[in-house]
């Protein structure tokens, strides 16, 4: 076994503990720091397959953008921070084990005899031909989706904003 492939694999580790601690922390801070290193060993993956520009659109869009959000939508909204017991339900924990478990396993499955163990990778991603359809074709959707997220953004600050004075107005 390379070194190479030992390295991939406590990548792989590391991306499977974070993964695990995004769904299973109560505490939603958390969780989203936990999101931030699950997409940064995303990205050191696609690194890794010769993808270089999904891991920079995955680091720059994903984790400078969409994160940074979420978090801001935590922090204006004042949602709780610990653990709320109206949320928890032990109920369906081991049917969603099960399932989720399942699922993994059957994409496993696929994945390791889909390729037949053999690593097929002829050359590095066309950076300059994806730059150009997305920058060509793909540009309204592009616009379009960073207006949508700025609407949520004004919207969830409106939601959040609590002015005392149009408070008093309507109760007047």
């Amino acid at each position: 076994m390379e070194i190479f492939e030992i390295v991939t694999y406590f990548i792989l580790l590391g991306l499977l503990a974070t993964a695990i601690r995004v769904v299973a922390t109560s505490n939603v801070i958390h969780a989203a720091i936990s999101l931030v290193f699950t997409l940064a060993l995303t990205a050191v993956l696609f690194l890794i397959l010769s993808a270089e520009f999904v891991a920079l659109v995955l680091v720059l869009v994903y984790i400078g953008a969409v994160i940074v959000l979420f978090l801001f939508g935590i922090m204006i909204t004042r949602a709780p921070l610990g653990k709320n017991a109206e949320l928890d339900n032990d109920k369906n924990k081991k049917l969603g084990a099960a399932i989720s478990g399942s699922i993994f396993f059957l994409f496993s499955y696929i994945l390791i005899n889909g390729f037949e163990g053999e690593v097929i990778i002829n050359s590095g991603s066309s950076t300059e031909l994806l730059g150009e359809i997305l920058l060509s074709r793909f540009v309204f959707p592009f616009e379009l989706v960073s207006f949508v997220l700025l609407a949520a953004l004004i919207g969830g600050i409106t939601l959040a904003r609590k002015d005392v004075a149009l408070i008093d107005e309507d109760q007047v």
